[in-house]
């Protein structure tokens, strides 16, 4: 079942599932992209082919906020967005273990391998740029609440940013996490996205409400 946080007749955003691919891929699972594509063909009785623009991506075990677009004019405007860095993004991770300061900034070049679908921290010749800012939130009994707002959008980003600090994802088998969760999702939330409406020209704020399982209800500020 599709929880839309947002609609209107420009752009959609719906809160993804841990497990869900934003768009699809070469596992031949369907997308997510197709089951808002068939939810907007039922609720406003579309004849044929439905436009979805897909805007930004989410890594198929993070869950939160997934933004497309409903016309070729507001995709254009929300990927010159998103390639501006005027779209602001909030994450929501669950660590292992607590940064060394409240509060910073992580700078790092990362290289992705292919064939492992897997980024590293690398020499600055060989890697793309990488900048996020992390706040400590809260200590819950065993694990860190940190909020994350990524200034730049590499692969695995945060996963490995975090990862080379100590601070890796709850359920993050992939960059070390000590074990996997039950459904295998990480405790990585697509928590929060501020942008300007690609038409009528207002601040649109979307946030999703976390998953429900123990640890993240502990989350909640």
């Amino acid at each position: 079942m599709l929880e839309v946080l947002y609609e209107d007749n420009h752009i959609i955003a719906i809160n993804k599932k841990s497990g869900d691919i934003v768009q699809g891929d070469k596992t031949g699972d369907a997308p997510l992209s197709d089951f808002v594509k068939a939810y907007i063909k039922k609720k406003y009785n579309k004849p044929g082919e439905v436009f979805l623009g897909t805007i930004h991506r989410l890594d198929r075990p993070t869950s939160g906020v997934v933004l497309y677009a409903r016309t070729s004019k507001a995709l254009t405007r929300m990927n010159e967005q998103f390639r501006e860095k005027q779209v602001q993004k909030t994450y929501w991770a669950v660590v292992e273990n607590a940064p060394a300061n409240d509060s910073g900034t992580l700078e790092n070049y990362l290289l992705k391998n292919q064939k492992q679908n897997k980024s590293y921290v690398t020499k600055v010749a060989d890697g793309k740029h990488a900048v996020l800012d992390f706040k400590l939130l809260n200590k819950l009994d065993n694990f860190y609440h940190l909020e994350i707002k990524p200034k730049t959008g590499r692969h695995h980003q945060i996963r490995v940013q975090l990862a080379h600090i100590g601070c890796i994802i709850k359920g993050d088998l992939k960059y070390g996490a000590k074990r996997s969760n039950k459904d295998a999702s990480i405790h990585l939330l697509a928590q929060k996205l501020e942008f300007l409406h690609p038409v009528k020209k207002e601040p649109i704020t979307i946030i999703a409400p976390a998953p429900k399982d123990s640890i993240w209800e502990a989350c909640k500020l």
